[in-house]
């Protein structure tokens, strides 16, 4: 874990206008003054992020010592316009930790950081380095995934330093691997009335019902007086291409990994395939690719979100031609890394910096 010392000096790096990279239990994040525009705009230029592509707030939870109730009316005063009962309710009964709660912006919030839109998206983070970092800092820090845009997500301080080798004077605070591994769920509490769920993660909206009483609707549930579909805020991770392997990734569907590995003729490839753990090995040897690897996975749901960037960034740089994971089973548990996955798969291949990411 960080000293006292280096996270003063990361500390003083947000304040000069730096940026730094920080653990939260979702993801590493590159953080920048969220009051400071030419600082948000080096991460735009870092990461070769699109400037319309909107940025998380994250805020410091008050020390549980200082108090017994957090009075985080107080503390979002400054970022947003008004604060409804559910998204107290949320916020009570979910932060600090991996949830996003989409609102509309108060007047002081920067374009640069929304993406031009009039909401705002706003966590507090629950990893002890970024709690640190937030409280000593005093203020709000925008921070994305440390990595370059459209590519894995990094869990690790390592892997900061891997996406950004050529900044050497980039700060990486180092608060080993992240526990999620998937970015916040995130909730827009914007348009309306109901609290609508615009990106999955490990917060499931069964949860958030059991834990709340506040039901969670899904973006194509939501109908405006005259059926018209709501316009929905723009957020991170909303794109079709993401969070991608340069190595081609596809999904095969249960039982189904030689059809899927007959889609691919070329037998001289090297194809890497992971397999549950509950099921025994595959039977590969009908299939006449000289190489074939198999890579167990965790049947269970948040040990697979823990690990899922990990084990593509480490298939990506073991130089296999194919990585082929199984479709994630039905469930909202699963619907976080079904989400990674698929825009992963959309996103791969050497010239998934070609797509169109819409």
């Amino acid at each position: 874990m960080q000293s006292s010392a280096v996270i003063n000096e990361a500390v003083q790096t947000l304040r000069d206008g730096g940026l730094v990279a920080f653990p939260t239990e979702t993801v590493y994040g590159l953080g920048a003054d969220a009051k400071n525009p030419e600082a948000i705009k080096q991460i735009f230029i870092a990461k070769g992020r699109p400037s319309n592509h909107p940025l998380i707030v994250h805020l410091a939870a008050p020390d549980k010592f200082d108090q017994t109730q957090i009075d985080w009316v107080a503390l979002l005063a400054p970022w947003v316009r008004d604060l409804s009962e559910e998204a107290l309710k949320l916020i009570n009964a979910f932060w600090p930790g991996p949830l996003t709660l989409v609102f509309k912006k108060g007047k002081s919030v920067l374009n640069e950081l929304t993406g031009g839109q009039d909401t705002v998206a706003i966590r507090a983070p629950s990893h002890p380095i970024a709690q640190e970092l937030l409280r000593k800092f005093k203020g709000g820090v925008v921070a994305p995934s440390a990595n370059r845009f459209g590519k894995v997500s990094p869990t690790s301080a390592a892997d900061v330093r891997h996406e950004f080798e050529g900044m050497l004077d980039l700060m990486v605070l180092d608060g080993g691997d992240c526990e999620v591994g998937i970015e916040s769920t995130i909730i827009d509490l914007s348009s309306g009335d109901k609290a609508i769920l615009l990106r999955p993660g490990s917060i499931t909206p069964s949860e958030i019902f059991a834990k709340t009483g506040v039901k969670v609707y899904q973006p194509g549930e939501v109908k405006s007086g005259n059926e018209v579909t709501v316009d929905l805020p723009r957020v991170s991770g909303s794109l079709k291409a993401h969070y991608a392997p340069t190595t081609p990734l596809r999904l095969y569907a249960p039982g189904r990994v030689l059809d899927a590995l007959s889609e691919f003729p070329d037998i001289k490839s090297r194809v890497a395939v992971a397999v549950w753990d509950s099921e025994s090995s595959l039977v590969l040897d009908d299939h006449p690719s000289t190489d074939v690897e198999e890579v167990i996975v965790s049947s269970d749901p948040t040990t697979f979100a823990s690990r899922l960037y990990r084990s593509l960034r480490d298939l990506d740089q073991q130089g296999w031609d194919l990585i082929l994971f199984p479709e994630p089973p039905a469930g909202e548990e699963w619907d976080g890394v079904r989400d990674r996955l698929q825009r992963a798969c959309f996103g791969s291949g050497p010239s998934s910096s070609n797509h169109d990411n819409n």
